[in-house]
Parts: structure tokens; sequence; C-alpha cells
């Protein structure tokens, strides 16, 4: 067993698919093919199986993935260890979520920077679940996202909250900038996350609740799974949604959403920040934590 087939293995069950894994590790699908059938022989199992066009783990593959995921974290914990007894580690490796990266964690970035000029920063953006899942096989040492995990793998460090409001299109007929309840907007048609299953607490599960407890019995709430395509939804007039200010920052500076604070939806978003819980806390990680408290005290009243 090699790290690159434990490696190959991981991100082909982390991905979904051999064509994404390679793309991923930047290597051509026939090698990491090639891996994973080195992999399967050394430990005589099936790891994958193909179910239609999908490839899926046999059990064999479901009992060897938390121990991938573990040996991949050791591994490049190692290596930012010995890095920095040796007065090598200058690189900061953060998994964030896209929607996050507003004026805050900017400035968090730009005061970090000023402070360590030699270090470089790689960022990667993701949804909440696969922030979790960068630092849990250590890609990154420092993740920001929504909502603690409840995955007892990892720390959640609360940095605060960002609140919540209703986003409608421009021409929307209700021009109030602030509402006292739903009732003008009682017909709407929303817009939502999925609910993520085994998740109570995520982003999904928020406009729900808040609809409900402002009194709208049974809305019409149409699930999708992107960010990106539930703005252009709004701004088409095909309904409206609940999100934080960081969402739609360039859509309100163009003019083509607006937000309405409706005084009955008292709905925030905790952001946390995530780092291996028994692993390994770099210098870096640990001083970046420091600035990103500074600058996120504020962040409930964004």
């Amino acid at each position: 067993m090699t790290f690159d087939e434990i490696e190959a293995f991981f991100c082909i069950a982390d991905q979904g698919g051999f064509t994404q894994a390679a793309r991923q590790l930047n290597r051509s699908q026939p090698a990491i093919s090639r891996r994973i059938h080195e992999l399967e022989n050394s430990l005589d199992a099936v790891l994958f199986e193909r179910v239609g066009r999908r490839v899926v783990l046999t059990d064999a593959g479901k009992a060897l993935l938390p121990h991938a995921e573990a040996v991949l974290a050791a591994i490049r914990d190692g290596e930012r260890a010995v890095r920095d007894q040796a007065g090598g580690g200058s690189t900061l490796r953060l998994a964030i979520v896209g929607t996050l990266a507003d004026s805050h964690i900017v400035d968090a970035l730009r005061t970090f920077k000023s402070r360590f000029e030699q270090v470089s920063v790689e960022l990667r953006t993701a949804t909440s679940r696969e922030v979790s899942t960068l630092v849990r096989n250590g890609e990154a040492c420092l993740g920001l996202r929504y909502y603690a995990d409840a995955d007892p793998k990892l720390e959640s460090i609360p940095l605060g909250e960002e609140k919540l409001f209703v986003v409608v299109p421009a021409a929307h007929p209700v021009t109030a900038r602030s509402l006292p309840d739903l009732h003008a907007l009682r017909d709407e048609k929303w817009l939502g996350f999925p609910v993520r299953q085994r998740q109570p607490d995520s982003f999904g599960d928020v406009l729900e609740r808040q609809l409900t407890a402002s009194g709208l019995e049974n809305p019409a709430i149409t699930r999708v799974d992107s960010l990106t395509a539930q703005k252009r939804l709004v701004e088409a007039g095909l309904g409206i949604a609940l999100m934080p200010t960081s969402s739609v920052r360039e859509e309100l500076r163009l003019g083509s959403l607006r937000m309405i604070d409706v005084a009955t939806m008292n709905a925030h978003l905790p952001v946390v920040a995530v780092r291996r819980a028994n692993g390994y806390h770099s210098p870096l990680a640990s001083a970046f934590l420091e600035v990103l408290a500074d600058h996120t005290s504020e962040l409930s009243s964004s």
C-alpha cells in the first residue's frame, strides 16, 4: 500500500469517480486506475463497483475509507511538523466557503500577510461539507464554514454569525427595505438549499424553520443546490430567497437584487473555523486564527 494509492482511492471516493479524481490529482485516468488496481491486488479486495454511470464503494471500500483519510491526514501533518521544525513552514493552506470571502475574511488575510510577508496562502473554496473533508484529510490545516461540524475528529471554533435577509429581484413590487412580517410576501415562491440528511443544523433547514416560525404554513420551496443558480432564478423573478449579505454583495452593487429585512425572521448563519481535533496545529494556522478572531468580532452585525 503506497501513499499514491491511498490518495487516489480517497479522491475517487470523495469526488465520485475516476475521471473527477484524475482531474483533481492532475493525473491521467489510466494512472489513477492503475493505482487502484495495485491497491486492490495488495488488499485482495474490490474497493469500487459501477452502478449505472456512478462509481460507489463496496463494503471493503467503506471499511477502508476512514483509515485512508486518517493516513493522508497523518502524513500531511508530519510533513508540516517537520518543515516547521526546520524553519521551512511558509505555506498556510485554507479551505473556505466561497460566500465567506467577504470584507471580514479579506481584511484578516490582508493583516496576516502584512505580518508574515514571506508566507504563502493557498486558498480553496468549497461547500461547508467539502471544507470539513479537506481539513479532515489534511489538505487544509484550517477551514472556514457555516455551522459547527459534529464530527468528533474536528474542533469547531465559533467566529460569529451572518444575518440573513430576504432577497428579491430588483423589480419586485415590494419596495420597502424592511417589513414587520411576511404578510406582503405570503404568496411568494421560495428558493432554498436541499435539506441534508444527518445534518439538522444546516443552511437547507433554516428557510423552512424561519417561514414556519413566521406563520407561513406549507410554504412553496424549490430546492436548488447552487448559490449561483438561486441568485439567477431570483433575478429572473422565479422566486425569492434567504441569504446573507456576503452572498449577494456583487448583485446588490449592480442593482440586480435587493434585500428586505423582515422583523419576524431573526435568522443567522453561524460561522466557524474547523481544524483537526488531534491533528498538528501549525504556528501559522494558530497565528491566523488569532488575526481572524480580531477581524470577525463584529461579524454578527454585518
